[in-house]
This record gives structure tokens, sequence and C-alpha cells, in this order.
């Protein structure tokens, strides 16, 4: 439980710290178009944070960490995810910096995001085995 907690507050700080880049940056370049880098804040604080909060939750009533499948879902949505915002934190600075991102950025950006998808993938799959077959509906 306490790896749950420790992600989620990376999570926040790296958050915290992404949006204040931002805010720097484009202050810094006179910047004040739209860029990927105005989003990245967001995603740490959603896709981070508040998704490693609802597993703690999780944890505590279902015992997820017990499933076979929990160390390959949190590995693999950890890793599709640091992919995710490296690769928009890359693009959107490109962009404030006036420069072009490569066809390679987009290609690991997209590599990011079937590793989250195949991370929630596996959470589900472990959800499904810790719940009880043919359990009756909550009243």
């Amino acid at each position: 439980m306490r790896r749950i907690l420790n992600t989620a507050h990376v999570y926040m700080i790296l958050g915290v710290v992404s949006g204040l880049y931002y805010r720097e940056l484009t202050k810094a370049e006179d910047f004040t178009g739209d860029s990927q880098l105005g989003v990245v804040h967001t995603h740490l604080l959603a896709l981070g944070m508040l998704f490693f909060l609802v597993v703690l939750v999780l944890e505590k009533q279902f015992g997820l960490t017990g499933s076979r499948l929990f160390p390959w879902f949190y590995w693999i949505y950890n890793a599709g995810l640091a992919l995710t915002v490296g690769m928009m934190t890359v693009h959107g600075t490109l962009t404030v910096l006036g420069r072009e991102s490569g066809a390679a950025i987009a290609g690991i950006a997209g590599l990011g995001h079937i590793l989250l998808t195949a991370g929630l993938v596996l959470l589900f799959v472990s959800l499904g085995k810790l719940l009880p077959a043919g359990s009756p509906p909550a009243a």
C-alpha cells in the first residue's frame, strides 16, 4: 500500500512542477498559443495522482496487490504514463520554442498510450479475478 501512496505522491509533485515549467517557459518565451505543454500538468494529476489514489482504495477494499497481475499492471501503466507525458513535454517544449517535432515523438507517445491501455486491461482483469463470482449487486 505504501508504494501506491508514494506513486500518487510522486505524480502530484511532477504535476505541480510541470505546471510551473509550463508557466515559466511560456512567460520567458512570450508564447501565447496552444501547446501540449499546457495539459501535461492535468495528465500527471489525473492519470497519475488521482488514478493511484483510486488504486489505493481498491487495494484497501480488495487486496489488489495480492493479484499476480498487479506488478505487471503497475510497471506497464507507469511506463506508459511516463512515455506519454514525456513526449507531451518534449512536443510542447518544441512548440513553445518555435521548432518542429518529428514523427518519432508522435510514435513514442502512441506507444505510451498503448502501454497505458495494456495497464488498464491488466488492472481490470486483476479486479475481475478478485471479485467473487456471482456476487449479488449492492443495494
